[in-house]
């Protein structure tokens, strides 16, 4: 009888280990994301929903960041990127919106390595297990996620993949304008008189601002750029006013101290409060938007002010109230979220507004970001729930940590590390919702 010998059985790869990492959004911590994986030569896909990468950031391009460059370009991404000859921008130099996408992002997206990868025009519609709701358990962390995505051409498909980052971030869904979180009554019928937070009063958008009355509502940076453009334009165009409302009595602005490492961001609310004195912006301060009503090409908001009903007339509104994650896309994600800033739980207590600024926030990586869902990830500034202090440099080292998880890397994944500039503090003073402070 002849024997075979058959040798050492060889373990099957699961399917699941197989398939790419799906990253959602090619925003800067969504690239990050993808150049993070494909250092360590994990095999990914990146879902844009607009039509280009850094979509949302190209509609506040206009907008200068308060971060220098040394706090704006991923380590990972930098070494990819040098690799070809790109040279970083200088290290104190402060760009706009618009030119960290064309200096960095755009020169990232095209490298072979991320460009073959990176989806544009594809929305992530919800995440899922393949063939398990949120309720199934058996086999479930073996299982691969399901993507359902909607392309340019109106086409649904579902794709698998062997773990998700979610970094599709907050821009497309503002806060609502009003105090309780729900939309003021009588929206629906003047939503062309409301704009975006962040238009582009001095180019684009000049004519809709032009000669005209604008309440601004909102008490962060968001609102606190938009009024400073307006005076501008107010300063050219006559017959251009400016109103600021406030839920509170005071603005929740950064701290104007000399100590704060990012000076144009300490410069903001001084700017502001000047422009006040001197009577270019009015306040109105206490105000509670309760219904909106359309008056000819008109908008009266009406409001409850120290407990009376109060009204302003004004020709556009500027929703400057911050913005929210979308979950709905995660209703068969299995999440463990804070129930007040609708942060990640292990992350939620060390970005709290009311205790943090952006510079005191501590290095953290996959272990506060990861959820009962094995393998599902939120990052970057959709990590930080409704709080405002995201700092991109805090979503760099977010990602680093979760690419070397997944690539089993404990030991890298657990040493986070990260410098931040020494800022003053960020309240949002009570819980009043700011535009975002620091991103």
């Amino acid at each position: 009888m002849t024997l075979i010998d058959l040798g050492r059985p060889v373990a099957q790869k699961r399917r699941i280990d197989t398939l790419p990492v799906a990253v959602i959004g090619a925003g800067p911590i969504g690239l990050a994301a993808a150049a993070n994986l494909a250092e360590r030569g994990i095999e990914f896909t990146v879902f844009e929903a607009g039509d280009s990468v850094a979509d949302s950031v190209r509609k506040w391009g206009h907008i200068r960041l308060f971060s220098p460059w040394r706090h704006l370009v991923d380590p990972a991404s930098a070494r990819l990127l040098q690799a070809t000859g790109w040279s970083h921008p200088a290290e104190e130099a402060l760009p706009n919106g618009a030119e960290l996408v064309e200096e960095y992002l755009m020169p990232l997206a095209a490298l072979p390595v991320m460009h073959d990868n990176v989806r544009t025009g594809v929305e992530v519609l919800a995440v899922s297990r393949e063939g398990m709701d949120r309720t199934r358990t058996r086999g479930r962390a073996a299982t691969p996620f399901m993507l359902r995505i909607r392309d340019a051409q109106g086409e649904i498909t579902d794709l698998p993949a062997r773990a998700v980052i979610d970094a599709s971030g907050t821009y497309r869904t503002p806060n609502s304008l009003g105090s309780s979180g729900l939309d003021p009554l009588g929206l629906a019928e003047v939503a062309d008189l409301v704009s975006h937070a962040l238009p582009d009063v001095l180019g684009t958008e000049c004519q809709r601002f032009a000669g005209r009355h604008t309440v601004v509502v909102g008490a962060g940076h968001s609102a606190a750029n938009t009024l400073i453009n307006l005076a501008a334009l107010a300063e050219k165009v006559p017959g251009t006013r400016v109103t600021w409302t406030i839920r509170n009595r005071g603005a929740a602005r950064v701290s104007t101290s000399p100590d704060d490492e990012l000076v144009a961001r300490a410069k903001i609310g001084g700017r502001v409060d000047t422009l006040v004195e001197r009577g270019v912006i009015d306040v109105v301060d206490r105000f509670e938007i309760v219904r909106l009503m359309r008056e000819g090409e008109s908008v009266r908001i009406v409001g409850n002010r120290g407990g009376e009903l109060a009204d302003i007339e004004a020709d556009v509104v500027v929703n400057a109230t911050g913005f929210r994650p979308n979950l709905d896309m995660l209703r068969e994600i299995r999440l463990e979220l804070d129930d007040i800033v609708e942060a990640p739980k292990r992350l939620a207590p060390l970005i709290d507004p009311n205790e943090h600024s952006c510079g005191t926030v501590e290095p953290h990586g996959f272990a506060e970001l990861r959820q009962p869902e094995d393998g599902f990830f939120i990052a970057g500034m959709k990590s930080y729930g409704r709080a405002p202090t995201f700092l991109l440099a805090t979503g760099y080292e977010q990602v680093r940590s979760i690419a070397a998880w997944i690539d089993g890397d404990t030991a890298s994944a657990t040493k986070v590390e990260l410098s931040l500039p020494a800022t003053g503090v960020c309240s949002t003073d009570g819980g009043s919702a700011g535009g975002g402070c620091c991103s």
